[in-house]
C-alpha cells in the first residue's frame, strides 16, 4: 500500500531495477541529486493499477510526491528536474528542432517500447514465430540499425552547453538493456558502445546499474 502524499518524507519512485524506463528515471534522480526511495513493483503481470502508483495504464515507472503522483519516465524527469537546485541544464523532447534529433528520439522511445513487448510476450509464453513478434524483431532490428549508423552526427547535433539531455539518458539505457536481458546482440553496434562506454563514467550510471530486485 503506497504512504499518504503527506506521509512522504521524500519521493517514491515506483519500478523495478532491471527497467530500462524505470532506470531513466533513477539516472535523473541521481544527476538532479534528487534523495528518493524505490518501491519495487514485484509482478508486471498484475492488473492493479496500485501496484503501479495507480497509473491505469499499468506500467512503469511512476513518482509518489507530497503533491500526487507522476506517470511515466517523462513526466518523471521533468519533476526531479524541477525538485533540483540548481537545476542542470536539461535538453527535452520538445527542445529537439531538427529532424535527425527528433526522429532519433522517437525511435528510441519505440525501441524501448518494443524490447518491453518482446520480454513480456516470452513471459507469456509467445510463439517466436508469430507473424507479431517477427515483425516486432524486425522493427527493433531496423531501428537500432539507424541509430548505429546516426549516433555520432546525432550526439554532434546536441547543444554543447548542455548538462544532461533526456536523448542521451534513454539512448544508454536501451542499448545496455539490450544486452542486460538479452533480447539483441549489441556487439555489432560500435558507435553505440563507444557512445555508452562514455555515458557509463557518469556516477548517476554506475549508481544504476541493471539488476532483478530480490
Amino acid at each position: 500500500m503506497a504512504a499518504a502524499p503527506e506521509e512522504l518524507a521524500k519521493p517514491v519512485i515506483i519500478g523495478r531495477s532491471s527497467s530500462h524506463f524505470t532506470r531513466v528515471a533513477r539516472i535523473f534522480a541521481a544527476e538532479m541529486r534528487v534523495d528518493y526511495s524505490l518501491r519495487v513493483v514485484r509482478d508486471l503481470m498484475s492488473p492493479t493499477a496500485e501496484d503501479y502508483g495507480g497509473n491505469p495504464a499499468l506500467k512503469i515507472p511512476s513518482l509518489q510526491t507530497p503533491q500526487g503522483v507522476w506517470f511515466g519516465s517523462l513526466n518523471v524527469c521533468r519533476e526531479l528536474w524541477r525538485r533540483s537546485s540548481p537545476r542542470p541544464r536539461v535538453v527535452w523532447p520538445e527542445d529537439l528542432d531538427q529532424p535527425l534529433l527528433a526522429n532519433a528520439q522517437e525511435l528510441v522511445l519505440q525501441a524501448m517500447s518494443t524490447e518491453v513487448s518482446l520480454v513480456m510476450g516470452k513471459a507469456a509464453g509467445t510463439s517466436d514465430s508469430s507473424a507479431h513478434h517477427v515483425k516486432m524483431r524486425q522493427a527493433l532490428v531496423n531501428m537500432m540499425s539507424w541509430l548505429e549508423e546516426n549516433v555520432r552526427p546525432i550526439l554532434a547535433a546536441l547543444p554543447p552547453e548542455r548538462d544532461l539531455s533526456y536523448l542521451e539518458v534513454t539512448l544508454f539505457c536501451l542499448v545496455t538493456h539490450l544486452e542486460f536481458r538479452g533480447v539483441l546482440p549489441t556487439a555489432p553496434y560500435s558507435a553505440l558502445n563507444e557512445f555508452c562506454q562514455r555515458f557509463a563514467t557518469r556516477a548517476s550510471a554506475s549508481e544504476t546499474s541493471f539488476r532483478f530486485d530480490t
